[in-house]
């Protein structure tokens, strides 16, 4: 199954309130089977607010339903770029299996709660280790400062270190290239765009010997010589870049994410029926 999907709230990244709405459809070997909204909403410069959904669609719902929704709020700090979560969530439904997850920060980047709470856990606060944990971020919080670097032509090179629970792992962006992409009857986006791939670095952590999920997509694109890659593009002025495509190859085929359908204060884009 393959998400990357993402849906957005963001809040506090820049001078007056502005709203940003992304639509995505994802493609595996040519079937169209998640869904996807990125939702940017600023409001206030010193905070932020993440919300990340998605679901399967179509025949892959049918094999596998799987519904998530991954949520960050945390302080921002617009002088240097740096998104620091206070609360990270994820709450995921695989079949009949329901499960929430969530971690919490202190402001000053150390590591404060986790929860769990499923068929086996209440959802009480789990022991930790600090070497996991401290000074860590989450995969949201983490996109968000690329997002902005990039809108603020930056670029997208940066190293954040993030705890998933178990694993302790660096989330590395590196910058390609600037291209021009053109709009077609899968994605609504033509314009200029930053070509940026992402790669996970194990730290510490229960890592397995042999790669599995996220790492094993990750591996089989190195081999074939493309690691996973983003394209950012600043569709509204003043507002975060958003990703309007990502490519992933594997030994299964190739994954596509297309923007579907944008729409800020300034600027509405839509697929044509």
């Amino acid at each position: 199954m393959w998400v990357i999907t993402i849906n957005i709230c963001v809040l506090g990244l820049a001078q007056a309130a502005q709203k940003q709405t992304v639509n995505y459809d994802v493609y595996a070997g040519g079937f169209h089977v998640v869904d996807a909204k990125l939702d940017v909403d600023l409001k206030t410069k010193n905070r932020y607010d993440l919300a990340l959904e998605a679901k399967t669609q179509g025949f892959l719902r049918n094999l596998a339903p799987w519904d998530g929704v991954f949520r960050s709020e945390g302080w921002y700090d617009p002088k240097h770029g740096k998104a620091r979560p206070q609360k990270h969530e994820s709450i995921t439904v695989w079949k009949d299996e329901h499960e929430e997850k969530q971690y919490y920060y202190n402001k000053d980047g150390s590591f404060r709660e986790y929860r769990v709470k499923d068929d086996e856990n209440d959802g009480s606060p789990r022991p930790v280790d600090e070497a996991l944990t401290d000074q860590t971020t989450d995969v949201l919080s983490a996109t968000l400062e690329v997002m902005e670097h990039v809108a603020k032509e930056k670029g997208c090179q940066g190293t954040s270190e993030v705890f998933d629970g178990k694993r302790r792992f660096q989330m590395i962006f590196r910058q390609s290239k600037q291209v021009t992409l053109t709009s077609n009857a899968y994605n609504v986006y033509s314009g200029p765009a930053l070509e940026c791939t992402i790669e996970v670095k194990p730290v510490a952590g229960d890592w397995h010997k042999k790669p599995r999920g996220w790492m094993s997509i990750q591996e089989q694109g190195r081999e074939r010589g493309t690691m996973p890659t983003i394209w950012f593009a600043a569709v509204a002025p003043g507002a975060p870049a958003v990703p309007v495509k990502i490519r992933v190859k594997t030994e299964y085929g190739t994954l596509f994410m297309h923007m579907t359908g944008y729409q800020g204060e300034q600027k509405t884009l839509k697929l044509e029926e």
